[in-house]
């Protein structure tokens, strides 16, 4: 099936807004098994979109469009949608209720203009959106159904999985079941995985599991899209196509599905009965920003000590600290976890080179997990700029921590590293 994506706005085209929602729409899409052919990108211009929707109505099959549902002037989907079908707008006695009863319940007053979003192509199929204002709807152009989006993130992200995903796939004829398996890793390239990966798909040889991979540094995300008939049948490819996956990509995987690297953190300190002190140099905080804030943390985290300047660490800690090396971290970490009362403590200790921040700039990270017995430690140098320093240190440190909660070696060689 041939599925196209038609983005709306000025901002979007002039680049005054990012195009995050193609990319999600994309990758969602691919998810279960679809994929987009081409997307065009329109300015709010009448005749450039309706020219537009002509011409994806003759090409495609599907088209999903986003944007231009709001209640201004210059939103025109609604309008050009009906252009294009020869059809009349009308309005939806329906959805202008769902929006007065949303204004009503915010206790707000509705604005005449947001009548407006009411105003439907005749031969509309409402798409809900119980989110917003914005009424999507779904109508055929040329030979193509039409999708129409608000431009909105989070309505966009509500209506697409559940209004026109499962529309899609049954235009399709994809197989009723379709299940997406996640494996979050960090450490190795996205070139290892897929070397290490090579032939898994095999072990189930009707062709219906698909490998793919999503790096977003300094984590990888591999994705095992898997069809069948039901969830059984489903369930039944995927187990041996996953514990290969697992058997091979070993310590290296932090997380699975929908879990989090922090999160597999906060639960294994939680299930421990622990509770964490951080300290960390040049991060800007950010280990701490990855797990206080979570469900639970309250009762896990007790508290974070962020400097820039290494001497900053011994005036807090009442201890000399002159340098960033496995030796000084191990002593933080030792004096935060007595300092704090907590259990453990983790302290992200970073060298910076001088000069240029070019991609053969880079720091030395050495970081220490103090428990109430012990303290491992591992010295690690990353090359390519201070943000990629800055990154791989924050996640470096949090799978050190996971490592070390779960008894496996906090060292270990991983891609980023050199020597």
């Amino acid at each position: 099936m041939r599925i196209e994506v038609i983005c709306t706005g000025d901002e979007v085209l002039t680049g005054k807004i990012i195009n995050t929602n193609f990319s999600y729409i994309s990758q969602k899409l691919e998810d279960v098994g679809l994929a987009v052919s081409r997307e065009t990108t329109v300015g709010d211009d009448r005749d450039e979109l309706l020219r537009a929707f002509r011409l994806a109505g003759e090409r495609a099959d599907a088209v999903i469009v986003n944007g231009g549902l709001g209640p201004t002037v210059d939103d025109l989907s609604q309008e050009i949608a009906a252009r294009a079908a020869d059809v009349d707008l009308v309005l939806s006695e329906d959805w202008l209720q769902r929006m007065e009863q949303f204004f009503l319940r915010r206790s707000r007053v509705m604005s005449p203009n947001n009548r407006k979003q009411a105003m439907l192509p005749a031969t509309a199929e409402i798409l809900d959106n119980p989110i917003g204002t914005a009424c999507g709807f779904a109508l055929d152009i040329g030979r193509a159904r039409f999708f129409f989006t608000p431009g909105v993130p989070r309505e966009l992200r509500r209506m697409l999985e559940e209004q026109i995903i499962p529309r899609l796939l049954e235009k399709s004829g994809a197989p009723s079941a379709i299940y997406l398996k996640r494996f979050h890793s960090y450490g190795l390239g996205e070139s290892h995985v897929d070397a290490l990966l090579t032939g898994v798909e095999e072990l189930v040889p009707d062709g219906s599991v698909k490998l793919g991979f999503r790096t977003h540094y300094p984590q990888i995300e591999t994705k095992l899209t898997v069809r069948g008939a039901d969830m059984a049948e489903v369930d039944e490819k995927l187990a041996p196509v996953v514990a290969e996956v697992r058997k091979r990509l070993g310590n290296f995987i932090m997380a699975e599905d929908g879990d989090t690297l922090e999160g597999v953190v906060l639960k294994a300190l939680e299930r421990q009965g622990g509770s964490l002190a951080l300290v960390e140099s040049f991060t800007s905080g950010q280990i701490a920003a990855r797990i206080a804030h979570l469900p639970g943390a309250e009762a896990v985290f007790r508290r974070g000590l962020v400097v820039r300047d290494l001497g900053e660490i011994g005036a807090a800690l009442g201890l000399p600290v002159e340098e960033a090396s496995r030796e000084t971290a191990e002593a933080v970490a030792a004096a935060a976890r007595r300092a704090s009362g907590a259990t453990h403590a983790l302290a992200v200790l970073i060298d910076l080179d001088d000069g240029p921040d070019r991609i053969d700039f880079g720091g030395t990270i050495c970081l220490a997990i103090a428990g109430a017995d012990d303290v491992a430690s591992r010295r690690s140098r990353i090359l390519g700029g201070r943000e990629w320093v800055r990154l791989g240190a924050v996640e470096l440190g949090l799978d050190c921590l996971r490592r070390y909660l779960h008894g496996l070696p906090v060292t270990e060689r991983i891609d980023f590293e050199r020597v």
